[in-house]
């Protein structure tokens, strides 16, 4: 289905060609004053020193072409040479019922489906997720559900922290308190443990204190790094205890993402490709990439058009140990090999562009991917304080994510409670439905490369731009439907019914519906969720204006209430398919 703007400027574009210009002047935009018009079309100024003409000239030559147009209510040449212009309301009301017909309401899949990999979350076993890993794990999921409603095959992996130091650092403080473990008797030659010697709560406090000792105490130190190089070395009873770390880590994380209703199709990490790398550096060697300098060895990525300086892409350390350019590069080769992806996105923090614009030219300098493949760094912003700065604990300490999402639950349950009068067990379900979607849409609504202040009063408000806004409104529709229901309607039977609007209000949701495949079209081919936020809060605000303007049930007219009726459905149905695309759903009742 073509989108609303390309049919209202082919007709333009139709005139100006009938006037005896160039037909691409004829390009429609929403009006920048819509107390005057719905669209406008400034091609007139574009065309007044080509022809030599006066633009109000050109202007009222192509609105004489319009007389009498099938699409057009009023064609106005106005001074300079502006064409403002608007809607007739039975063509916006067959489009709007053309949307109802087709399938995702005439949003068009691609013809040519992509094989993209998003990488995202960034977690590391052994410590809890933290308000620092929010943004990426909500961004990447929402662009991850668009790309797959666009039509694309998407694969979203996690990409853990699981195999450097920290692992080291747990293992010798594990090896120090329970130094009888069989994992450390390098003698045992039998089947170890099925059960973890660990709970989750005991991993997430030994790493915090085994860091800060190793900070402090230099022979700890040593010992954490021979447990790295003994784990790395494939020694049997460390591999087996890692593998006891990395499933008590990933079963915790996954309970965690799930609360944030975010779901990867891999848990890969560093340790996927760890066997890897020995035959990725020879391939770089023997091919010419990758030299020697002062002991390490390296690949040179700096280009001419460089205005500043980019260090060389670091493979190997002095000591033959490994990096995260390391295994980020060998990922993409396994992921070339495996997947043969078009496009691979990374969202991590902004601050990281340098490092992946390192990785990204030194994949491609040495064909670690084709030509053709996209490889984009999305960096994400911070969400911070009232204080401006990375978001704390009133003690000052990093946030727990799950400590978060109770907060935010239980801000939401006191506003549930001292709105409505419902049982706790509805009112706590709901806070969390609702909590959620305060969350997310308060981290979504704001471009993701921009820090945001996390305001808790504001993001649970049920006013304003906000995810309880938006719920309320998809509640409100709901309870429109089910009280046209319970006297005797069908809404099911009538939700074809769209009519001509039969007043502003209405068109103007109308109006807002129309820009629903523009909306995602562009949330996709921009990588920006913040899009489908600004896209249903106008038509949030929209429906409301409507229905505060429209006395709906009460409407006598039958056959206008049935269109009325179809309208509140369809918003209903985008609505909460543009919220499924952010990754939250809407509750029956709040």
């Amino acid at each position: 289905m073509k989108k609303l703007l390309d049919l209202i400027s082919e007709e333009i574009k139709d005139a100006f060609e009938a006037a005896g210009y160039e037909r691409e002047l004829g390009k429609v935009t929403l009006s920048n004053r819509p107390d005057l018009c719905e669209y406008q079309c400034n091609g007139a100024m574009a065309a007044a020193k080509k022809y030599k003409k006066a633009p109000i000239m050109i202007a009222n030559d192509v609105a004489a072409k319009l007389s009498g147009s099938k699409i057009y209510e009023k064609a106005e040449a106005v001074a300079p040479g502006f064409l403002n212009l608007t809607l007739k309301g039975d063509f916006v009301g067959n489009f709007i019922k053309g949307m109802r017909a087709e399938e995702k309401y005439g949003f068009e899949e691609t013809k040519n489906p992509l094989e993209i990999i998003i990488d995202y979350g960034g977690a590391n076993i052994a410590k809890p997720l933290h308000v620092g890993h929010l943004r990426t794990a909500i961004i990447g999921e929402s662009i991850k559900r668009i790309a797959r409603y666009a039509g694309h095959h998407v694969i979203g992996d996690v990409h853990l922290g699981d195999w450097g130091q920290p692992m080291g650092l747990v293992i010798n403080e594990l090896r120090q308190r329970k130094p009888e473990l069989v994992y450390f008797d390098e003698n045992y030659t039998g089947e170890y443990p099925t059960e973890p010697p660990f709970t989750i709560a005991e991993l997430e406090e030994i790493y915090p204190y085994a860091s800060k000792r190793s900070k402090e105490d230099e022979e700890y130190k040593a010992d954490a790094m021979a447990c790295t190089y003994k784990l790395q070395s494939g020694v049997r009873g460390y591999r087996a205890l890692w593998q006891h770390i990395f499933n008590v880590s990933v079963t915790d994380l996954k309970k965690n993402y799930g609360n944030l209703d975010v779901e990867f199709d891999l848990w890969n990490g560093e340790s996927t490709v760890h066997d890897l790398i020995p035959d990725m550096v020879d391939y770089m060697k023997k091919g010419g990439y990758a030299y020697i300098s002062e002991g390490a060895l390296v690949v040179d990525v700096k280009e001419d058009t460089d205005t500043k300086e980019v260090p060389p892409c670091m493979i190997l350390k002095s000591d033959g140990a490994a990096l995260y350019n390391t295994t980020d590069l060998a990922t993409i080769m396994m992921r070339m090999e495996q997947n043969k992806p078009d496009r691979i996105i990374y969202l991590t923090d902004k601050r990281q562009e340098l490092y992946f614009e390192q990785v990204f030219r030194c994949a491609r300098k040495t064909k670690l991917v084709k030509e053709e493949t996209r490889l984009q760094f999305l960096g994400c912003g911070t969400m911070n304080g009232a204080d401006g700065k990375p978001f704390k604990t009133r003690d000052g300490g990093v946030m727990r994510l799950e400590n978060l999402i109770k907060e935010v639950n239980a801000e939401m349950l006191e506003k549930i409670k001292q709105n409505r009068d419902v049982s706790n067990d509805e009112a706590v379900q709901t806070a969390q439905v609702v909590g959620l979607a305060a969350l997310k849409y308060g981290d979504l609504s704001n471009q993701a490369s921009k820090d945001y202040i996390f305001d808790i009063d504001r993001f649970t408000s049920f006013e304003g731009d906000t995810g309880p806004y938006i719920l309320y409104t998809i509640v409100r529709i709901k309870s429109i439907l089910k009280k046209y229901a319970e006297k005797g309607g069908d809404v099911e039977a009538v939700k074809n019914n769209i009519n001509a609007p039969a007043n502003e209000s209405e068109k103007q949701l109308m109006l807002a519906l129309a820009k629903y495949n523009s909306s995602i079209e562009a949330a996709y081919d921009e990588t920006a969720p913040h899009k489908v936020c600004a896209y249903i809060y106008e038509l949030a605000n929209a429906f409301n204006h409507f229905y505060h303007e429209t006395k709906i049930l009460d409407e006598g007219d039958e056959q206008r209430k049935a269109g009325w009726i179809a309208l509140l459905a369809l918003t209903r149905d985008v609505l909460e398919t543009a919220i499924s695309l952010l990754g939250f759903s809407a509750p029956d009742r709040m």
